[in-house]
């Protein structure tokens, strides 16, 4: 498990020259901020806390918090279930000690947000169409939502306008291609969710 933050999208070519897409994700160091255990929490787990942050910004709560673990105040944190726990508070987790090439990874970010959308762009609705027949407004429109007399009403879950997108997602099964411990650089290969410099949650399955 780490920390990071997408930096954008390439490509590269593999050894029998296949063009393969691939987005850079800077991963790590993450601080060990606390560990969770099974007889004190309940369940066992480990927080991650990325990137540095001024003290003076920080809550005191929070000051005391990463005090007491021996690290420097972090902006983002994020605990991570797991069952072997093999590190302690004030340890620093990189790129190298979790992953190697060809590991299959999943990761999660918040996508970008769109906004109020319509049918057409949020649900790739195909519009009413008929536009030789003076349809003149009605090309983006939803059509139809529902029947008059039986039920009387809109059924719950109708593909409507509406807000779409900064909703959180995972996508499973991709690909390490390189790993540059020097810069904490990590190449998977796809895309990932999110705008470029979001945060990113990176597992390995």
């Amino acid at each position: 498990m780490l920390l990071g933050r997408k930096l954008g999208m390439t490509s590269i070519f593999s050894e029998n020259g296949e063009y393969v897409p691939c987005t850079v994700i800077e991963a790590g160091p993450c601080a060990v901020v606390q560990v969770r255990t099974l007889e004190k929490d309940g369940y066992t787990a480990v927080q991650l806390g990325y990137g540095d942050i001024a003290e003076r910004k920080v809550s005191q709560p929070l000051a005391g918090h990463f005090k007491k673990a021996g690290t420097a105040p972090k902006r983002h944190i994020k605990e991570f279930r797991m069952d072997n726990i093999t590190v302690a508070p004030g340890e620093t987790v990189t790129i190298e000690n979790v992953l190697k090439v060809g590991d299959m990874v999943k990761v999660s970010g918040t996508s970008k947000g769109r906004g109020f959308q319509g049918v057409m762009k949020r649900h790739h609705f195909g519009g009413v169409g008929m536009t030789s027949h003076g349809q003149s407004d009605r090309e983006r429109a939803p059509g139809s939502i529902g029947s008059s007399s039986y039920p009387s009403r809109v059924f719950k879950g109708m593909r409507m306008a509406g807000r779409m997108g900064g909703t959180r997602i995972s996508i499973r099964n991709l690909e390490v291609l390189d790993i540059m411990p020097d810069q904490n650089l990590l190449v998977i290969k796809g895309s990932i969710p999110g705008a470029i410099n979001s945060i990113v949650e990176i597992v390995k399955l």
